[in-house]
């Protein structure tokens, strides 16, 4: 990989994007870029030292091509001012994904994919490698809530990657071990159909080398497909497995973790839920055959604290929750309205939900329905458009038509804090991929108020 002195990255307040930014910025680059509008991403960015602009401005591109790699998101429009002007004057621009590809190569890389489940079970693999003493370089989809950041810095060699299906990023990347969480039906606006999809997968699956490890029931797609790595199963009748799952109905559940070499037993899930556990037992499979020892394995799990975003506690008290999470796919509302059922049985569960680009709307609005009349009561916001233009008929009225509690609502974003106000929560959530995390703060302070 050809060294550079300036990096500038095109769409920096990204999750994966930032990551990349604090690893050049560590690495001694001069590290600049532009996002559309500021957040609590782009400024830590600039808290850190990185220069970070709002304005579509080619003068603020380092102006040395030979010596400046510019990276871009895909999720920026292909037209933009700076990404065309970059292209024209012959500066080599790569994608979020090419770059990754690109540090990861040469080391032990461990990478975790999958249509849902990848940020938790990549977030909580690095935590286990970092707590066990080995330590890891990892670069994730999430903010770590142990660490307080979405990058782990190690000269231990061995790098943990969040691979993600999203423009067939994750084929960018040769991985000595990987994990493969799901393959729903996302992103129907980069793959064909669901063969399409899942080819990818098996590509995926086809460049790593060591350790590949396929949630169970999905290894039949990966037989007799030239897979050079040794492949295991993880979840219910699987190679490893959690058994035995228990709740104290404060929050805490425990587990024994079943494996080729053994029982760990009172395993403690450092955050509740049962989606939570599958997640640990795919990172604790990557972790043992990785060769980390089973006690760092178990410790790891219990401090792992979970990530910003998932699954994630903001206000607790008797009566009164909040918990904000990403969730933005039927599976993942399902799989998380069902562990909120787990933990705190018995309670009434009011959702906010903000569906994600216009084409997942269209594909998926049913699905989104049946997931959703799970809840007790729902506040359903616009549809965040992120790099898409509207589609005609798609809007929240397609899911809303489809929920079947009778406590349901359309409201605009202007109108949320004023709803939550005059209604009596008992657990609140926030679920989306958009911009509905610049809610979080201002609810938890609302309930805070009302409730603390």
């Amino acid at each position: 990989m050809k060294t550079y002195n300036n990096i500038y990255l095109i769409g920096i307040g990204g999750i994966g994007m930032s990551a990349l930014a604090r690893w050049y910025h560590h690495a001694g680059c001069r590290v600049s870029g532009y996002d559309r509008t500021p957040s609590p991403v782009t400024r830590a960015l600039e808290s850190e030292g990185i220069a970070v602009h709002f304005e579509d401005n080619a003068v603020l591109i380092p102006p040395s091509p030979e010596d400046t790699l510019v990276i871009y998101t895909p999720a920026v429009p292909q037209d933009l001012g700076e990404l065309t002007f970059a292209r024209s004057r012959g500066y080599r621009t790569v994608k979020r994904s090419e770059a990754l590809g690109e540090i990861t190569d040469g080391h032990r890389c461990l990478a975790v994919a999958g249509t849902h489940g990848k940020t938790t079970t990549s977030t909580m693999l690095a935590h286990i490698l970092t707590a066990s003493g080995e330590g890891c370089t990892a670069f994730l989809g999430g903010i770590s809530c142990n660490y307080g950041t979405n990058l782990l810095l190690s000269d231990s060699g061995v790098m943990v990657a969040e691979a993600d299906e999203f423009d067939r990023s994750f084929l960018r990347l040769h991985p000595e071990c990987a994990v493969i969480t799901a393959m729903d039906a996302d992103h129907m606006d980069i793959y064909r159909d669901m063969d399409d999809l899942r080819e990818a997968f098996v590509q995926f699956g086809r460049q790593t080398s060591g350790h590949l490890v396929i949630h169970k029931g999905l290894e039949g797609y990966f037989t007799g497909k030239d897979i050079r790595a040794k492949i295991w199963t993880y979840g219910e009748g699987g190679d490893f497995s959690a058994s035995g799952i228990v709740s104290d109905g404060q929050g805490r559940m425990y587990f024994t973790l079943n494996t080729p070499y053994g029982r760990i037993e009172r395993c403690h899930a450092g955050v509740p839920g049962e989606v939570y556990i599958q997640n640990a037992t795919a990172a604790a499979a990557l972790a043992l055959l990785h060769g980390t020892p089973e006690k760092s394995v178990r410790d790891g799990i219990s401090s792992f604290r979970g990530v910003a975003r998932r699954f994630d506690i903001r206000f607790d008290v008797p009566g009164h929750t909040y918990i904000d999470d990403y969730a933005h796919h039927p599976a993942e509302l399902a799989a998380t309205i069902a562990s909120i059922r787990q933990v705190w049985p018995g309670r009434k569960i009011c959702g906010v939900f903000q569906p994600h680009l216009y084409s997942r709307t269209r594909d998926l609005y049913r699905e989104f329905g049946r997931s959703l009349s799970a809840l007790d009561s729902l506040l359903l916001l616009p549809v965040y458009p992120a790099r898409e233009e509207p589609l005609p008929g798609v809007s929240s009225s397609l899911i809303y038509e489809h929920c079947d509690m009778k406590d349901k609502r359309i409201v605009q974003k202007k109108e949320l804090l004023e709803e939550i106000a005059s209604r009596d929560t008992d657990i609140l959530v926030t679920f989306g991929a958009g911009d509905i995390d610049r809610f979080t703060a201002p609810l938890e302070n609302l309930l805070r108020e009302k409730y603390a």
